[in-house]
Formats: C-alpha cells, structure tokens, sequence
C-alpha cells in the first residue's frame, strides 16, 4: 500500500525551480533510484482512508477544470521533465517505478504507460527495472492488464483487503468477493510475473475464521506477494466517526496480534516467506523492490499531488490539491510545497526505524548506548534472534515482530 498521507508536514520553502543543495547528489551512483507515481483519483471515498484522494465530487468548484483525469497523464509528465532539470546529469537509470493512489487504473491504461513511457525518455530504465501499479480489482479487464504489460509493466498490486462481504462492506470497498482472485488469474495469463493481494486484518466484525478465509483465498489465488496490514483507525474518517458514535466496535490489539499469528502461519505453510513486518513473497524476485527502497533509505521521486520525494538526505512533498499541483506545474513552477534537509542523526534514527523491520535487521552499531543496552534486553526477552545478533544485526523474532514499534522505540534511544 503506497498511498499518500492527507496531512502534510511542516517545512522550509521548496525553490520555484525545485533546485537541491550541492551535497544531496554526492554519491548518487552508489544509491538506487525509484519514481514513485501518484494518482490522486477514486470512485468512491472507503471509510477508512487517510490517504491524498478524491472523488470526482470532492473536485468540483476551485480548481476542478485543471484538476480533470483528462489532463493528469500531461501533468505529472511535466513534473517528470522538471525532476530531470532539477536532477541535472545524474546519469543513474530508474531502477524502480511505483503507480499508487487513489486508485490508477480509473484512468485509461494508455495514461499510465504515457506516464512510464516519459520515465524511460527522460532517465532511461534499469535492464531489470520493476514497473508497479496498484489496482482496484473492479477497475480492470484482460484487455486493461494487457495493455499495462505490453506497456512495460511487470507487477501489479490489487486491493483484496478480505475475502467476506461483510468485512468489504465495513471498509466501504466497492468490489466483491472473488473478484480480486479472477484479477490474478487475468494478470498471469496477460503475462504478469509478480503479483501482490494487499490485505487489511482487524476490520471491526470480523473473525479469527473470517479470516482465515480471506488468508485461503488469497493464497488459492496464486499470488507470488502478499501484503497483510493492521487496520489502523485515522482521526477524521468516517470509519474513527463511526466507532466514537459507538455503531461499530474497536478491534482490540490482542486480536490483532492474533491475526497476525494466523497469517504468518498460513503464509509460512503455503511457501511464503517474510522479509518486512507485514511483506511476505515466495521468491526473493517477489519482493517488492521499490518499497524496499523506501526502507533502506535510497532516492526516489514522488511525482503528483502530496506525494514525498528523498534524494541525498533532503526530503520533500508536494501540494496536496490536483488543482494547486497543475496551477504549479502550469507555471512553470515546482509543486514542492515544503521539505526538509535531514542531519545525521534524523537519518541514523530512520535507519533503525526502518532496517529493523526488515528480515535482515539492522546494524547494531547504528545504536547509542542507552539503545544497546535495550538491544540486549529485547535478546534476553527473545524479542531479537539470538545467531544474527552475535553476527552483530538486530533481527526481530516472531514475537519482536508483534512487538515492533516498541522494541523501536526502545532502540532509537
């Protein structure tokens, strides 16, 4: 899942040119970059997003006419151009392309290809590029995947969240049942090798049994990636209205956990492996490359309304609204609504926050002392594994991975 957050940071100017300190392009060789694509459109708003989205409602009135799906692809082409002015001669070709939302696949897949078509004329693509989009199950046929993938791409992500009608109708999601399966059918035989079902477990009225249906049958699906995220309730959406209204309960992290148990069970049974907190594949091919940047900290590009851009320590985002965001672009001017330059110890803390996730961990020397000394409790509480950790990597164990956010916290220190 790879939407973007509705509420942006706080943050110095960005240059009307988006131009970057001198040092964030110092040892760009030796780092990876990715472009990450959003596409700030869905057909209806799920009770449970946060992310930067809108209807074709919530468009109307100040900027709507700018902000029109027709004219998207040509703007987020252009702020592809501005990356390559702004990135100057950076001769690093793209290893990783992401299309997220909002939902991608409600505009035309000859936009989505024109989108990736302006990343290869302007960087060039890596030999083995991985080329991502995310997709609403209802919002595709053969002949849509098909195009995507005589287009270029190779991956595609669809929206499963649970296999029970009950649990979709909780989430406000629109498709039904069966159908995200039939979508991984269709992506394999349009020729599609990677293939990722995002689920969410702890919906309210849902059950250990629930699912487990919703695990088998994404499993029967024949997926090669599956992501598995706790609902998390955000202030502000009709989901956090809902339960403060008392008409539907809070799943409490007890059931969590135990949903994550189960998961972890099934996916272990049926060949999948974990390699982030809530990532499982079943190849190391599987993995999802592009989030794996993310997680290491390398460079990427985050071209649209909202989206988050890092390159060399300096991190920045854009305006949230596709009328502010074209207005920009249509100036001349970049979207950049603010940034960051972050100093050392911003991005020792990221590192831990993010490496730990991570089946290989991170570096032990990455912490202070008051973090080792943690370090050591978490082993002896067997939270970290116990071989990698005199190898000198903390690695969580099953239970250091229920327990995640804390043993991080306790490690940053």
């Amino acid at each position: 899942m790879d939407g973007m957050p509705s509420v942006l940071p706080d943050g110095e100017p960005v240059p009307d040119d988006g131009a970057l300190p001198r040092h964030a392009l110092e040892g760009a060789a030796d780092r990876p970059l990715g472009f990450y694509l959003h596409v700030p459109y869905c057909a209806t708003r799920c009770g449970y997003c946060d992310f930067n989205t809108y209807t074709a409602t919530e468009l109307r009135g100040s900027g709507g006419a700018l902000a029109s799906r027709d004219n998207y692809a040509a703007h987020l082409i252009e702020e592809v151009r501005q990356a390559r002015k702004v990135l100057g001669d950076d001769p690093r070709p793209v290893r990783t392309v992401f299309v997220g939302g909002g939902t991608p696949t409600l505009l035309p897949a000859a936009d989505l290809v024109r989108m990736l078509a302006s990343i290869k004329e302007e960087f060039g693509l890596a030999e083995d590029a991985e080329i991502t989009t995310e997709a609403n199950p209802e919002s595709v046929d053969p002949a849509y995947l098909e195009a995507l993938r005589e287009g270029g791409f190779n991956r595609v992500s669809f929206g499963m969240q649970s296999a029970m009608q009950h649990v979709l109708k909780i989430l406000d999601r629109t498709h039904t049942p069966g159908r995200p399966e039939a979508c991984v059918a269709e992506a394999r035989a349009a020729g599609f090798d990677h293939v990722n079902l995002d689920l969410i477990y702890g919906t309210p009225g849902e059950s250990d049994d629930d699912w487990r249906a919703t695990l088998d049958a994404a499993i029967g699906a024949g997926p090669d990636h599956v992501s598995a995220y706790a609902l998390i309730v955000e202030e502000g959406t009709q989901l956090a209205r809902r339960i403060r209204r008392g008409e539907i309960p809070m799943t409490d992290d007890d059931a969590h956990a135990d949903r994550y148990l189960i998961a972890d069970e099934a996916f272990a049974a049926a060949g999948f492996d974990w390699y982030e907190v809530s990532n499982w594949a079943t190849t190391e091919a599987g993995r999802c490359l592009h989030n794996e940047l993310y997680w290491r900290g390398a460079d990427w590009w985050g071209a649209g309304p909202g989206a988050h851009s890092h390159v060399g320590g300096v991190r920045w985002w854009n305006v949230k609204h596709p009328g502010a965001y074209a207005q920009a672009l249509s100036e001349g001017r970049s979207p950049g609504a603010g940034r960051e330059i972050l100093g050392e110890e911003d991005r020792r803390v990221e590192r831990i926050l993010l490496e730990l996730r991570l089946r290989e961990g991170c570096p032990l020397d990455l912490l202070k002392p008051d973090g080792l000394a943690a370090s050591r409790r978490a082993l002896t509480e067997g939270l970290l594994e116990s071989g990698p950790y005199e190898e000198g990597r903390a690695v969580l164990t099953l239970r250091g991975r229920l327990l995640a956010d804390a043993v991080v916290r306790d490690l940053v220190d």
